[in-house]
């Protein structure tokens, strides 16, 4: 028998076990509540916030550095091996390249699992605030949205606009002045309390636009970046939007509604008309569904021509973006979120709607 020395062992063994087993230990254990929440709360959110802050002294976005540099090296790796194995006349060079790039996506996977898909199975944000959606009429959504339309009328004509009506609040002002729009509505809500960075312009804001998204929180850097080529009268609420995402309101439902009332409550004036503005939207998509006649008739009743300006710049905006790429990008980030127990997918958005109706109909005299 032979008895010389063992082979030792392969360097790949050891590059892709650690990812291998942070991800199925995510996928055992995300179920489990109180772990999840300790982690959550008590580790990751500390660590990402700290991170966040220190990232936020860059005016840049690190992120899409990141992002740029990652697939750049992929591309480049993936290119420069398939032409090594052409001119060598062997697979080893692709071979390697391969579980290179399949080791690099397996730590990305497993960072993304514990650095922000867990927060899908932590408490939510309406667990910790105690605001929960409560079952409501179609009077009940009509009367939010009335009220809602009011608001966004009269505050529709205080806000900066160009010669033609368009909302013209300049993108680099709305985020210097995005700064403090969660102070007001962190005293109201403790658990959205945290020492406020700036979010980052996004130099790639066009492609975020072919692929459906006004913005993205990086869990890695902890950075919220906005696209700056999306519709301005609706910028500064997905500034608020992309904010709560810090503050870790994970499921996109929550986010919208943190975003809008975080923007309503704010003494910015121009914050306050893109948060009742977006709110409206998703209230009147919900009327919509049930009766047309009814938003028509609110429609009639309440707009400016302020407000019916940037109503119609923002559907005409993504009507010109429609394309088969941005379908296929909403459906890739919706099997993504059903992946994460996210029921609605990226139907989620809408869903702020119960949120809303239950909020403003509790808090709102004129609603009750």
């Amino acid at each position: 028998m032979y008895k010389g020395k063992r082979p030792p062992p392969n360097p790949w063994f050891f590059a892709f076990l650690p990812p291998v087993i942070f991800i199925l230990l995510f996928y055992i254990l995300r179920k489990n509540s109180a772990l999840i929440n300790f982690w959550v709360f008590h580790c990751m959110a500390p660590l990402m916030q700290t991170i966040g802050r220190f990232w936020g002294l860059f005016p840049f976005s690190v992120a899409e550095c990141i992002i740029a540099a990652v697939l750049v090296f992929m591309v480049c790796c993936l290119g420069y091996s398939v032409f090594t194995s052409i001119t060598h006349r062997s697979l080893l060079p692709l071979q390697r390249s391969t579980a290179l790039l399949l080791c690099l996506v397996l730590w990305l996977w497993s960072g993304l699992c514990w650095l922000w898909n867990c927060t899908y199975y932590a408490d939510s944000f309406s667990t910790r605030s105690g605001l929960h959606p409560q079952p409501y009429t179609f009077e009940q959504l009509v009367d939010t949205t009335v009220y809602f339309a009011q608001q966004t009328a009269a505050l529709s004509s205080q806000v900066p606009r160009d010669e033609q009506l368009h909302f013209a609040l300049p993108r680099q002002e709305a985020i210097q002045r995005g700064i403090t729009i969660y102070d007001h509505v962190s005293t109201m809500l403790p658990t959205l309390e945290l020492s406020a960075t700036r979010v980052k312009p996004l130099l790639f804001s066009q492609l975020q636009s072919r692929l459906g998204f006004t913005g993205v929180y990086f869990p890695f850097t902890g950075e919220a970046n906005v696209n700056v080529d999306s519709p301005a009268c609706l910028f500064p609420v997905t500034i608020a939007h992309e904010m709560s995402h810090q503050r870790m309101v994970a499921a996109e439902d929550e986010a919208n509604f943190v975003g809008i009332l975080a923007c309503v409550t704010c003494d910015d004036t121009a914050f306050q008309y893109s948060g009742y503005l977006m709110g409206l939207i998703h209230l009147s998509n919900a009327v919509f569904s049930v009766s047309p006649d009814t938003l028509y008739t609110i429609m009639d009743e309440h707009f400016t021509p302020e407000l019916y300006t940037d109503w119609m710049d923002n559907n005409n905006y993504w009507k010109a973006l429609e394309s088969p790429v941005e379908e296929a990008a909403e459906t890739t980030y919706s099997n993504y979120l059903k992946q994460n127990d996210q029921e609605l997918g990226i139907r989620s958005y809408g869903a702020c709607v119960d949120l809303l109706v239950t909020y403003f109909s509790e808090k709102n005299p004129e609603q009750n």
